[in-house]
């Protein structure tokens, strides 16, 4: 009867996944590769990787793929029985003849999913082990330079994290799961990237925000390892999700030591899922994999001057760059693209260039064979198309694509760009309307203070300024810092200036959260939303703190350095990070141009802090190990030594020195005695035996050990004795008086 009933249910679920299958048919999973270069003011290539693999919803393509990584898929989702797992179960469950022949087929199909039927019909429905949302993970090496490589682009916003190691992930589960579902996915990430990812474990190591860094509240998990080294080992793992890997494709590129040798690396991956929202359907999952690097050509041309006393910017290729060239694209690739973007205000610079040297027609550029014809640079390939950035928001002007399509290109025929630079040019990158720091102040291991520093940009002149009336303007920032919980802040102390003044903070905060720090529990998170009047040129935000003490296992090995504060988050979300170009049919289809398109706020990272604790001598345990273990081998290498000398030698020796010792006179002495007292003569032996000269030894410091033992015991029974009798008489003494 229960064998009979499990055949009904598998029936009736097949059915069910069978039906919903067919509706959907023809939606199938795609990948694309791109890469972005673009030149940078101060001598340097950014170039930035983007991949993008989708699939369908699990409900009509199933859990089977061919393109989409298995390993990010299972984060998602749990072996459990889903729709797929039950087509999976049912098309071998019809193939047998006898129920038993079909519970035996469905197991071998999926063994996990016939236990749990086994174990309780109720857990049929579908199970998810991490319900993830969405979720970001980066490993970053370096620090990106918001002043002089901008922080007001979509690449800037999106993809520059801050040092070591970022973590953030939004849960579709009850609140009261959503912490063990973080720890879970740590773990399950940390074996995944070789990564101390199962660090932020620790409630300790993460926090979970409001409003300020994501919308998603109560449900966002939020944590950061400032101290991770970034390496081979988590660079390896993140290729090995790509369909090619980096056997093919743009991810042939990815020299191991061109990317390292960089001022500025950071690979990032980002995992969306639309099955836990009703509204889209047919969104499925999207892995977004990037990795952006920031190098510095290494040519011959490098330190040319011209006239004006400019050096020349130096000329790159993809060779010099990678060390590699690049061939045949991913044959799983839908597409594969490569990008040459100059931003707004290089491009102003070389209209005024241009116009400097020859007749400048707007909006028209014009090619000569193979390369383009430009009095500045030069290309060597020309580009398939040219896409122009339209209703740009930068005062200085648009920015341009230079579009490759790497169809045309092979193994036998490498695609090989180069960039030469004819004439020295000065440019600056678009940036934030404020340009964020922070630093510590006050000395001591006792107590110090945190600022965090807005500087005006020339952005903030141009937008905050024109135009607008400053009584009923004001700036929106938002602030986001977490402070490890022996850093033990003290909120009231919270102080504002503007422009070098004290403010109020009912006149410049609008909301503000803070959670207090929990000893060897929870950091301390504050969350600020602040209105600056448009106006401002400079504002800080002071607080101070005290110093905690750890117990010595909570130190780590290298705790003389001292301890770190992750970055703190500013974003400003009156100001959209996006480009818009000039659209076509197929301009849209390119999935970098219409990343691009969306709108994301302008958010930059602050330093990360580190601050010295009070530390514990370390050395000194150490000293006592290293003259307790010598003092050890001294006393037990004598003994055994001693033990393990031969006797017979010993005795050799001992006879050897005693004839050496002995003349004729003693040897006279001994035949006379033994003739006296009428018995034979014999030899004389050694002196004393080693034994005999030990105990001899023995004896007599044990008689000198006593010796002084009795006469302190002499001098101590005197002063005792001479003690009563003083103590009688003073007795007697008093009772005379």
């Amino acid at each position: 009867m229960v064998r009979l009933k499990l055949v009904l249910v598998l029936f009736i679920l097949c059915f069910a996944s069978t039906s919903t299958g067919k509706e959907k048919e023809g939606i199938e999973e795609q990948f694309t590769e791109e890469l972005l270069l673009r030149p940078l003011p101060d001598r340097k290539v950014l170039a930035h990787f983007h991949f993008d693999t989708r699939a369908p919803p699990t409900a009509s393509y199933g859990r089977h793929h061919r393109i989409f990584p298995k390993a990010i898929y299972q984060l998602r989702s749990f072996l459990g029985v889903n729709q797929n797992a039950q087509s999976a179960m049912c098309k071998n469950m019809f193939q047998a003849s006898s129920p038993e022949q079909s519970l035996t087929a469905s197991y071998a199909g999926n063994s996990l999913a016939i236990k749990v039927l086994n174990t309780n019909l109720a857990l049929l429905d579908q199970v998810h082990k991490f319900q993830v949302r969405e979720m970001e993970l980066s490993f970053t090496q370096g620090r990106w330079n918001y002043e002089r490589w901008g922080g007001y682009d979509p690449i800037a916003s999106s993809n520059v994290k801050p040092p070591g190691v970022e973590l953030w992930a939004v849960f579709d589960v009850p609140q009261d799961q959503v912490d063990a579902s973080w720890k879970n996915l740590t773990h399950t990430l940390s074996g995944l990237f070789c990564a101390s990812v199962n660090y932020l474990e620790s409630s300790t190591a993460y926090s979970a925000p409001d409003w300020s860094f994501r919308e998603f509240s109560g449900n966002l998990r939020y944590g950061t390892l400032p101290r991770e080294a970034i390496c081979t080992e988590n660079l390896t793992p993140w290729l090995k999700l790509l369909p090619c890997r980096d056997k093919a494709g743009l991810s042939g590129l990815m020299n191991r030591s061109s990317i390292y040798r960089g001022f500025y690396h950071s690979q990032r991956l980002h995992l969306t899922s639309g099955e836990f929202n009703s509204e889209a359907v047919n969104y499925g999952i999207m892995l977004e994999q990037t990795l952006t690097v920031v190098l510095e050509p290494n040519t011959l041309e490098s330190g040319v001057t011209r006239s004006s006393g400019l050096a020349l910017q130096p000329s790159w290729s993809l060779s010099s760059l990678f060390g590699r060239e690049l061939g045949e694209r991913c044959v799983l690739a839908k597409s594969s693209n490569v990008y040459v973007q100059l931003e707004g205000s290089l491009v102003s610079v070389l209209k005024n260039k241009w116009e400097e040297t020859s007749a400048y027609e707007a909006d028209t550029l014009s090619y000569e064979e193979g390369s383009l014809s430009n009095p500045s640079f030069e290309l060597s390939v020309s580009p398939n198309r040219i896409i122009k950035e339209v209703n740009s928001l930068h005062p200085e002007g648009s920015s341009i694509l230079y579009h490759y399509m790497m169809e045309n290109y092979s193994d036998s025929k490498p695609f090989e760009l180069e960039f030469k630079w004819k004439s020295p040019l000065v440019w600056s990158c678009p940036q934030a309307p404020l340009h964020a720091s922070r630093f510590l102040m006050g000395s001591g291991n006792e107590r110090g203070a945190i600022a965090i520093s807005l500087q005006a940009t020339k952005r903030s002149d141009d937008f905050l300024v024109a135009d607008i009336d400053e009584k009923g303007c004001r700036l929106r920032v938002d602030v986001f810092q977490v402070v490890p919980w022996y850093v033990k802040v003290y909120y009231h102390t919270l102080k504002l200036f503007v422009d070098e003044k004290p403010q109020s903070q009912a006149d410049i905060i609008e909301k503000m959260r803070v959670s207090p720090s929990e000893d060897k529990v929870s950091p301390g998170v504050m969350e600020l939303i602040l209105r600056l009047p448009c106006g401002v040129k400079s504002a800080a935000i002071t607080l101070e703190f005290d110093k905690g003490f750890l117990h010595i296992d909570e130190y780590p090995p290298d705790a003389n350095q001292g301890f770190d504060i992750p970055s703190a988050v500013v974003s400003f979300p009156d100001f959209q990070a996006t480009m818009h170009f000039l659209e076509d049919n197929s301009s849209n289809e390119l999935p970098l141009v219409s990343k691009m398109k969306e709108r994301s706020s302008v958010l930059s990272y602050t330093e990360v802090l580190l601050v010295p604790l009070t530390t514990p001598d370390f050395s000194m345990p150490y000293n006592v190990i290293t003259i307790t273990c010598t003092v050890f081998a001294l006393y037990f290498g004598s003994l055994l030594n001693a033990l393990r000398k031969r006797v017979a030698e010993e005795e050799s020796r001992l006879k050897s020195k005693a004839a050496k010792k002995s003349g004729r006179v003693p040897l006279l002495l001994s035949k006379l005695l033994a003739k006296v007292r009428g018995k034979p003569w014999e030899p004389p032996q050694a002196a004393s035996t080693s034994s005999s000269q030990i105990s001899y030894k023995l004896i007599f410091k044990v008689i000198l050990v006593a010796g002084i033992a009795a006469v302190r015991r002499g001098k101590a029974a005197e002063a005792a004795q001479e003690k009563t009798c003083y103590n009688t008489s003073t007795l007697a003494f008093s009772s005379y008086i």
